[in-house]
């Protein structure tokens, strides 16, 4: 499972939330746990499977591998590989890098008040002009 393998953002998100990230899945479990935590948390996993699937492929592409394993098109396949998951794996570091600097202070950090949603209803009298007699009608074609 990827919230058990180490990723890249770890440090910053440990420095921002206070707690080594065990402990922070742990906080986001609860009921009380805010929406930031669980946002991070959700990036940071992604982030840690798109680390493994890197790692993975560049293991299938070690150079000391047997001469005679390697084809053009596991080589080709392998780049096309690589370049997804370089390209998700930036695009999650971004994400969960853009979140923890636009998060506020961890003092500041509180869930918000629920507050009950009030309606308001009212009856409208009738128009006092009755509507144009082709008013919504489609028009009728002229020969």
């Amino acid at each position: 499972m990827s919230r058990d393998k180490a990723s890249t953002m770890d440090t910053d998100l440990q420095k921002v939330f206070g707690n080594p990230v065990p402990e922070l899945y742990e906080a986001a479990a609860g009921h009380d746990a805010s929406p930031e935590l669980a946002r991070a948390l959700e990036l940071r996993s992604f982030l840690a499977l798109t680390e493994e699937q890197v790692a993975r492929v560049r293991a299938d592409m070690d150079p000391e591998r047997d001469m005679g394993e390697l084809s053009a098109d596991k080589l080709r396949f392998d780049a096309q590989w690589l370049e997804a998951a370089l390209e998700a794996r930036d695009g999650y570091r971004a994400a969960l890098g853009e979140l923890l600097r636009t998060m506020p202070p961890p003092a500041k950090q509180t869930r918000p008040a629920r507050t009950a949603q009030l309606r308001a209803t009212a009856t409208l009298p009738p128009s006092a002009a009755p509507a144009p007699q082709r008013a919504g009608a489609a028009r009728a074609r002229r020969p």
